[in-house]
């Protein structure tokens, strides 16, 4: 089994419709180490030490949160700066993280085809996502494709959320299962509850 850690980030979380059930699907996954960041530390007063012995026992870090403005909620970039140490994660003797593997799961208020040239937010959702790859990157991690909900604003309504709920809770035990396929993930831009590459399943 893999040692999966989740970490989850959202400012509104009362006031959100996909995130919240999202965590809440995922704390109750058995075998993984769920963190509600904005819970643990509502004043932005990291335990770097404490991050640094997760991030230590993990195979596997994975962030949950809605794409704000092409980017993580604040605290997560706040955790990334103070966490990350240079000699622990990067840097002479960063290699700590080597290894292991970064994975996001992420809601965009965007359709998809708004994540094209053409469409309206001009680039490709895996551009805006680029900080955090190379920060992967740097960290010896390996990067793979981000679990995505798109139109996340509409999915209520859509109905896209139950199904939505119901990937994530199967991506997150064939992670701790060793079940998903990350080569099969690598080759994709972003993986759906309808795409997810896990072995065993058409």
């Amino acid at each position: 089994m893999a040692s999966l850690l989740v970490y989850y980030a959202h400012p509104g979380h009362q006031s959100s419709r996909v995130n919240r059930p999202m965590a809440e699907a995922a704390a109750a996954v058995e075998g993984i180490t769920f963190i509600d960041l904005y819970h643990a530390y509502p004043r932005h007063h990291i335990d770097v030490s404490l991050e640094q012995e997760r991030l230590l026992a993990a195979d596997v870090v994975l962030f949950q949160f809605p794409l704000f403005w092409y980017s993580t909620p604040s605290l997560v970039k706040e955790w990334i700066d103070l966490v990350l140490e240079h000699g622990f994660a990067y840097g002479s003797g960063g290699d700590r993280l080597a290894g292991k593997t970064m994975m996001l799961a992420l809601t965009a208020a965007g359709p998809e085809d708004a994540y094209t040239p053409d469409g309206y937010q001009n680039f490709p959702l895996r551009t805006f996502l680029t900080p955090l790859e190379q920060t992967a990157r740097l960290c010896q991690m390996r990067f793979t494709a981000p679990y995505v909900l798109h139109a996340s604003l509409k999915a209520p309504v859509d109905g896209e959320v139950a199904p939505h709920v119901a990937g994530y809770e199967r991506l997150l035990t064939a992670i701790r299962d060793d079940n998903y396929d990350f080569d099969a993930a690598d080759a994709l831009q972003s993986v759906t509850y309808a795409t997810l590459p896990i072995r065993g399943t058409k």
